[in-house]
């Protein structure tokens, strides 16, 4: 896969299809390869041209030096509703490296689609370069206000004192936390499989604690987000235990004329049986831009 420099960092990025351009943002500790090649050709049917890139601290892409802030004061942030300190980057240094790709692939504006963390860093995007956004879909994300999106009381104590991973044990680490989080399509043979793809890709595991010190010293965006303009989608798992689905409704009351679509049997994951759904009202929302 080819990769470029953009916003002093090296991105590893893919494309598929031609047509209007269509970016996909993945979440926490996820790699481009994390949209799956039947996702993505779903959209490439419809005509779309479609990015996918490893964000900072993920995949192939650039691999940070700083030691970021302990877990047991990221879970304090998370409890206290307090940004964390000591943090070297943000999620709107995130969406400036999005930005920076499109610069760099001669992009003037994209659809955007981000997922998780990358709903966070979409927001960014649409708020802080509006003209690059053509669109915006901010999947199982919040908006940052802390008091909305949070993670369900009987995952805390789970993730707050776990092991960080090894190369031996990532893949069943992967397995049980995805167990966790997911809707009732979840199936862990299946998942199993693709998670040892991605660690044979990369293992970067305190990139992930990066990241997570990343979402836990990001902004209030409620404010800001009441400027875009961009037609929007919110999409929500109604079972969606990591983030709860107030984040995507706290979403969707701040972007003025944005639309919900909560999914019922999904949780924090994309299960396949629903990806037609997804597409379809995702395409639907990137045809409102047509209309102004």
């Amino acid at each position: 896969m080819p990769r470029t420099e953009a916003n002093g960092i090296t991105i590893e990025y893919d494309i598929s299809g031609e047509g209007e351009p269509l970016l996909l943002v993945m979440g926490l500790g996820g790699q481009l390869t994390d949209w799956r090649d039947d996702f993505v050709e779903l959209f490439v049917d419809k005509g779309f041209q479609v990015i996918r890139f490893d964000n900072r601290d993920s995949g192939l892409s650039s691999q940070g030096t700083w030691r970021p802030p302990n877990r047991a004061s990221v879970v304090r942030s998370i409890l206290t509703r307090q940004p964390v300190k000591g943090v070297a980057y943000s999620m709107v240094d995130m969406a400036d490296d999005a930005v920076g790709l499109l610069d760099q692939l001669g992009i003037e504006s994209a659809h955007v689609v981000g997922i998780s963390m990358g709903g966070m860093i979409v927001q960014e995007m649409a708020i802080n370069h509006p003209a690059r956004v053509r669109t915006m879909c901010s999947i199982m994300s919040n908006t940052g206000d802390r008091r909305n999106g949070g993670m369900a009381a009987s995952l805390i104590s789970k993730f707050a004192w776990r092991r960080a991973p090894t190369l031996d044990t990532s893949v069943e680490d992967n397995v049980e936390i995805f167990g966790l989080i997911s809707g009732p399509h979840f199936d862990a043979e299946e998942h199993r499989k693709q998670a040892q793809l991605l660690v044979s890709r990369s293992f970067t595991p305190e990139g992930v604690e990066r990241q997570m010190a990343a979402i836990s010293s990001t902004r209030d965006r409620t404010t800001p987000l009441a400027s875009v303009a961009a037609p929007t989608l919110v999409i929500h798992g109604l079972v969606d235990p990591l983030v709860k689905p107030s984040g995507g409704l706290a979403t969707t009351r701040a972007v003025k004329g944005s639309r919900f679509l909560g999914i019922p049997d999904m949780g924090h994951d994309l299960p396949e049986p629903r990806w037609s759904e997804i597409r379809d009202a995702i395409v639907e929302n990137c045809r409102r831009a047509d209309q102004r």
